[in-house]
């Protein structure tokens, strides 16, 4: 199941992604949860047993321009999406896809009119599967090297 989640109540988003970007993937904790958590909006699966499963976050308006600015999104109309995280026991079972289509769902319903992303490397041919396209030179973010991508609605 995925479900917004209200950023009074990140318990379960955060553990996902400390579990995925800090323990696995060595990010800083002070970079992984930043000042956009309260201005995003956040979704959140849980398995069957009810536990958090994986996370997504994106950013729209003013937000996405202040932290995204230099990617031209278009004056608050296209959805930032970041924070992917899929749990190690969930991994391989669409989970991800999911979650990037419910934050299309979510941007579609908002009248925005595409997504953009900063998908690490490894991870663009997720992506693409899902009608991304990546464009731009690759750049590093907290030294995991990423690529942007978009997709119109």
């Amino acid at each position: 199941m995925i479900r917004r989640v209200d950023d009074g109540d990140l318990t379960g988003c955060h553990a996902v992604r400390r579990e995925v970007f800090v323990v696995e993937q060595r990010v800083p904790e002070e970079l992984e949860m930043d000042a956009y958590d309260t201005e995003a909006v956040h979704l959140l699966a849980t398995g069957p047993d009810g536990r958090p499963a994986g996370t997504v976050r994106f950013l729209y308006g003013a937000a996405a321009d202040r932290k995204y600015g230099h990617t031209g999104i278009d004056g608050g109309t296209t959805a930032a999406l970041g924070r992917l995280a899929v749990g190690r026991a969930a991994r391989g079972t669409g989970l991800g896809a999911a979650l990037v289509r419910a934050v299309e769902a979510e941007a579609r319903r908002l009248g925005l009119s595409g997504v953009y992303l900063e998908a690490q490397t490894q991870a663009v041919g997720f992506y693409e599967r899902l009608g991304y396209t990546a464009y731009g030179p690759e750049f590093r973010d907290a030294g995991i090297p990423h690529r942007a991508m978009r997709r119109a609605l």
